[in-house]
């Protein structure tokens, strides 16, 4: 998911299913993908990482519902694995940079060694520019 801040900030999210710690990991990011496709994408996205002990289908569901998607049709993306390629090449993206965990920040292509809180990033974003 690609969001422009400003000409000169992108902020970039690219999933990274930890499927052996989180076996749920990777059907919460294809649904993510599958509300992003009704628009709906960052509404999905706090929903999942609030309530992250709670990611069964049923769940995920759920939250679609929640959020007012065509569940139906979240239900179909779901079943057919619609996302499950870009939720895959985000991940080997990831491991390509060296992403071991999440979150991790990369600013300008560097990964951001500082805490990941909103006033350290903000800085860092601030230097950046």
């Amino acid at each position: 998911m690609l969001v422009e801040v400003r000409p000169k900030v992108r902020f970039v999210f690219r999933h990274f299913p930890m499927g052996e710690q989180h076996p749920h990991a990777e059907h919460a990011a294809e649904v993510a993908e599958a509300a992003a496709a009704q628009g709906k994408f960052w509404e999905m996205h706090d929903l999942l990482y609030q309530r992250q002990a709670a990611l069964a289908d049923d769940d995920l569901l759920a939250y679609a519902k929640e959020l007012r998607l065509d569940v139906p049709r979240v239900a179909r993306e779901l079943e057919a694995h619609t996302y499950k390629a870009r939720v895959h090449d985000d991940f080997m993206s990831g491991v390509r940079s060296g992403v071991s965990g999440t979150p991790m920040f990369f600013i300008n292509g560097q990964r951001h060694e500082e805490p990941g809180d909103t006033r350290t990033l903000a800085a860092a974003l601030r230097r950046a520019l």
